[in-house]
């Protein structure tokens, strides 16, 4: 007689992260970026990030167990850091990329990690979460290497997300340059 012998142990994924959020010292939403459909409303996001919030802004651990899944938080000042991932996740994993999102925003905003400075580089925040983290899986939990290639992203914009106007500058600059030598 042959047993087959059935694991209850998820098969390992790359996709690990189910969201990134930032929320304020009030539990407002600053950013959040969600990589699966757990909430696949804004309805049912805000309410997970209400209770997130509600369950951990008072606390000094770094990890939670919150409606079925991991929590890795970071508090700084008058910001909330989130990283939330399934269950089974490694929260070593999550911590990495939490921990990776903060140091890259630290040196980013020359050590001033708070809302009004956050809230005047949106951009570069963007460009980190997608530096460190796409479709939920995770690429680099270096923040060197994310802080470089954010400086890189914003200086060399492609022509597809650059104005017309910009396009232009660009072509008249080019044409000047060729002219003059």
């Amino acid at each position: 007689m042959t047993h087959v012998c059935v694991s209850a142990q998820q098969e390992p994924s790359l996709y690990t992260v189910k969201a990134v959020l930032i929320l304020d010292n009030d539990g407002e939403r600053l950013y959040a970026k969600y990589y699966d459909d757990t909430y696949p409303s804004v309805k049912e996001q805000k309410a997970f990030e209400k209770n997130i919030f509600s369950k951990t802004h008072r606390t000094d651990s770094e990890i939670a167990l919150l409606e079925g899944l991991t929590v890795v938080y970071k508090s700084n000042i008058d910001l909330f850091f989130y990283v939330i991932g399934s269950s089974h996740e490694n929260e070593l994993m999550l911590m990495a990329v939490l921990n990776c999102l903060f140091d890259s925003l630290s040196q980013m905003l020359r050590k001033n990690v708070e809302r009004r400075a956050l809230l005047e580089n949106m951009e570069g925040l963007f460009l980190a979460v997608d530096e460190i983290v796409d479709g939920g899986v995770i690429l680099e939990s270096d923040p060197q290497q994310v802080v470089h290639r954010v400086a890189l992203r914003g200086e060399d914009v492609p022509y597809s997300e650059q104005t017309v106007t910009q396009v232009l500058q660009s072509a008249k600059e080019q044409i000047k340059w060729s002219l003059l030598r």
